[in-house]
């Protein structure tokens, strides 16, 4: 690490509530002109976005709803992936779906380029993500507590597909897709290890979701 494919400098799309992870896939609708441009040149260069979390603008707002500043301040991990596919669309947006590859520490930030920002990436901690999908890891633990979960809060989910998962897979998949806040969602990505990551989702969903204003929350998929 840095592995020759993963660029030292990167272009990062900051999003609340947003958690990519090693071999995890996000589909993103992509309008603003800033992050039109950053697809456009990514598309031209690595293909490689880093998505990470801006740091909330209000200390007590646990769901991220506050309104951010133009340019806030980014937390200090997020996650490299790569444009696995892109869909154009007749009004310049771009339909994009990007696959972690790994995660990288935020280092110092450089001047914008057409809109968007940029900062200096170091992987050197996270060399594990590359092979992270080589991992054994029993999903007998997080299935029974999803169970758990989903009993009490009401969801609905299809456990014939998540029993079939590996339990990397299913690790992965649901830190990002349960409705936590930005914060659990931060610390689900720093954990060092899928071992760490599992007994934190665990811990969280034994704890259940926090109570706040679900009905305003918008998942971090589209922006």
């Amino acid at each position: 690490m840095p592995a020759p494919s993963l660029p030292a400098v990167l272009p990062v799309f900051p999003l609340t509530g947003s958690l990519l992870l090693p071999g995890n896939y996000l589909p993103l609708n992509v309008f603003e002109p800033r992050y039109r441009n950053m697809v456009a040149d990514a598309l031209d260069g690595e293909r490689t976005i880093g998505m990470i979390q801006p740091r909330r603008a209000d200390p007590d707002d646990d769901w991220g709803l506050a309104e951010e500043p133009a340019s806030p301040e980014l937390y200090g991990v997020g996650c490299a992936g790569r444009i696995d596919r892109c869909e154009p669309q007749p009004d310049g947006r771009y339909l994009i779906v990007l696959r972690g590859v790994a995660r990288f520490r935020a280092g110092c930030e450089l001047p914008l380029q057409r809109g968007y920002r940029r900062v200096r990436a170091d992987y050197a901690e996270f060399a594990g993500d590359l092979d992270e999908s080589e991992r054994e890891l029993d999903p007998s633990p997080v299935l029974a507590a999803v169970r758990a979960f989903s009993r009490a809060h009401g969801l609905e989910l299809d456990f014939t597909l998540l029993s079939g998962l590996s339990g990397i897979t299913l690790l992965n998949g649901l830190a990002a897709a349960l409705p936590f806040g930005p914060a659990e969602k931060q610390a689900l990505l720093e954990a060092a290890r899928p071992e760490e990551r599992r007994g934190l989702l665990l811990s969280l969903l034994e704890m259940g979701v926090p109570r706040g204003p679900r009905e305003r929350y918008v998942p971090p998929t589209v922006h």
